[in-house]
C-alpha cells in the first residue's frame, strides 16, 4: 500500500494512577511494574475514534499495572507505514509499535529498529507468531488474527431456494451454488448478484498459496494459481459476480456489496464481523440474517466440519522500538505479554475483534455480541480453520507483492492472457529478487 506523510497527534488513553490493580495480573511481574514507581510508555495506533482495540488493550494492561501510564499516539490509518517509518528514522516513534502489516515488521527489523522479543513467553495456542520471526528471532507479538471466511446472506439463499453453505464446499461447489443463486434470485425478483469478489489480489492469490500443494509466493513459479484464476474468471464471465474492472472503476466497497444485499456471498476477513454488526445497528447496512462458513476448499480432503479447512490471513501485533530502554523496555515487554493473553483476547472478542488466541472463553465472548449469528457453522468457521500466512516474513515479500498485484489486474481485466500474465509475474520477481 502507498503511504503519504502526514502529521500525527498523540492521545493519552485512560491511565490514571489512582486505579486499583485487578486481581488477574500477569504471571510474572517485571521490576518496572512491581516496585510501584511510575512508568510511562507510548504505543502507536491508528484511527482511534473508530478503532477501539488500542484503548481496550491499554486500559486492560493499566488495570493489571496501575503504575504504568499508557499513551497512545494516533496515526492516520491510510498513511500509517510512512508516518511510522519517518518517526522511527527521526527517533520520535513510540516505545511500542503496532505492526499493521507483516512486511512493515520485516522492514523495521531489517533496519535494526526493533527489539528482539524472543524472551516474551507466548500462550499455548497462540496463532500468527511465526509471521513475526526473522532470522530465527521474534520481533513482534500478535494480538489479533483475521482469517478469511465466507459470509452469506441467509435470507437471499432462502428466497432463491438454494441450500445454504454446509461447510463442505469446494470451489466447484461454490461456483455451482452461485449458478443456482443466479437463477433463483432472478425468479424471486431480486437484483442481487450471487457473489462479490473484492478487488484485492489476495482474494484469489492468497487462497491459492494457502491451499495448493507446495505453493510458495517467493518461488516465482505461480502456475499453481491458475486453477483459482480459472474459477474466478468463470464467475466473472458468467455474471455471477461484479466484474473486476467495474468494481475497480467504481471503487466498490465490500461493505456496501454485502451490507446492502447486492451480493448473496462474499469472501472476506473476519474483521468484517464488527463492521457489519455496527452498520446493521446504525442503518448503514440492511437488516438481514447472515452467517459464516468456511471458505471453499481446493479438494474435499479439507472440506467439512469434521476436518480442518484452510484459509489465509496475517496477524496484527506489537513490536518494541529499539530506543526503549530501562524501565520503559521492561514495561513494554510486559505490555506485549499482556496483549496475547487470554484476558486480553476476551476483551477484544467482546468488541468484535478476532484475537490471535482462541479459547472456549474467547469464543463465548465473541459470539455474545448482539446481532451476531450463533449457529454452529458460523462458530466453526470463525474458530476452526487453519489460517495460513498471507505474507511470509522475508525481504523478498514486497518484490513478490508488486509482481503479483500487476499480474492480478492483468488477468482480471483481460488485458493479458492467463498464462502470459503468470509467466510475466514470475520473470519480474526473479529478475528483481535475484
Amino acid at each position: 500500500m502507498n503511504r503519504k506523510f502526514a502529521a500525527a497527534a498523540a492521545v493519552t488513553i485512560a491511565a490514571t494512577l489512582s486505579l486499583a490493580a485487578c486481581s488477574g495480573g500477569a504471571s510474572t511481574a517485571p521490576t518496572a511494574t512491581s516496585d510501584n514507581k511510575p512508568v510511562t510508555i507510548s504505543v502507536s495506533g491508528w484511527s482511534l475514534t473508530t478503532t477501539p482495540e488500542f484503548q481496550v488493550l491499554a486500559d486492560g494492561f493499566h488495570k493489571q499495572h496501575p503504575n504504568v501510564t499508557v499513551q497512545v499516539k494516533d496515526y492516520d490509518a491510510a498513511n500509517y507505514a510512512t508516518l511510522l517509518t519517518a518517526d522511527l528514522a527521526a527517533g520520535t516513534a513510540p516505545d511500542v509499535v503496532a505492526i499493521k502489516q507483516v512486511t512493515d515488521m520485516v522492514t523495521f527489523a531489517s533496519g535494526g529498529q526493533l527489539v528482539d522479543v524472543s524472551d516474551v513467553k507466548l500462550s499455548d495456542g497462540i496463532k500468527g507468531a511465526s509471521s513475526y520471526k526473522l532470522d530465527g528471532k521474534q520481533y513482534a507479538i500478535p494480538y489479533r488474527l483475521d482469517g478469511n471466511v465466507l459470509f452469506y446472506n441467509k435470507d437471499l439463499f432462502k428466497a432463491a431456494g438454494v441450500p445454504a453453505p454446509d461447510g463442505t464446499w469446494t470451489w466447484d461447489d461454490y461456483t455451482a451454488a452461485a449458478e443456482k443463486l443466479k437463477t433463483g434470485l432472478k425468479s424471486a425478483g431480486s437484483s442481487a448478484l450471487p457473489a462479490y469478489l473484492h478487488t484485492w489480489n489476495s482474494q484469489v492469490q492468497s487462497f491459492a498459496t494457502a491451499q495448493a500443494p507446495k505453493a510458495d509466493m517467493l518461488s516465482g513459479n505461480y502456475a499453481y494459481m491458475k486453477p483459482y484464476y480459472e474459477q474466478a474468471l468463470k464467475m466473472q464471465d458468467e455474471g455471477l459476480q461484479l466484474p473486476f474492472a467495474t468494481a475497480s472503476a467504481n471503487k466498490t466497497t465490500y461493505q456496501a456489496e454485502f451490507g446492502k444485499q447486492q451480493a448473496a456471498m462474499e469472501l472476506m476477513g473476519s474483521w468484517y464481523v464488527a463492521t457489519l454488526l455496527a452498520q446493521q445497528k446504525s442503518g448503514d447496512a440492511d437488516k438481514f440474517q447472515w452467517g459464516m462458513a468456511p471458505v471453499p476448499q481446493r479438494t474435499s480432503a479439507t472440506a467439512g466440519t469434521d476436518k480442518t479447512p484452510v484459509t489465509f490471513g496475517d496477524p496484527t501485533g506489537f513490536a518494541i522500538n529499539v530506543k526503549a530502554d530501562g524501565a520503559k523496555l521492561t514495561a513494554a515487554k510486559e505490555f506485549l505479554s499482556y496483549v496475547e493473553s487470554e484476558k486480553a483476547a476476551e476483551s477484544l472478542a467482546q468488541i468484535g475483534i478476532s484475537p490471535a488466541l482462541v479459547t472456549d472463553a474467547v469464543t463465548k465472548s465473541f459470539f455474545g455480541q448482539q446481532g451476531i449469528p450463533t449457529d454452529s457453522l458460523s462458530k466453526f468457521a470463525w474458530g476452526n480453520q487453519k489460517i495460513a500466512p498471507q505474507n511470509p516474513p522475508s525481504p523478498k515479500t514486497p518484490i513478490a507483492s508488486t509482481a503479483l498485484t500487476a499480474m492480478h489486474s492483468a488477468i482480471m481485466t483481460g488485458s493479458t492472457s492467463l498464462d502470459k500474465a503468470i509467466s510475466d509475474a514470475g520473470a519480474q520477481f526473479k529478475n528483481q529478487a535475484g
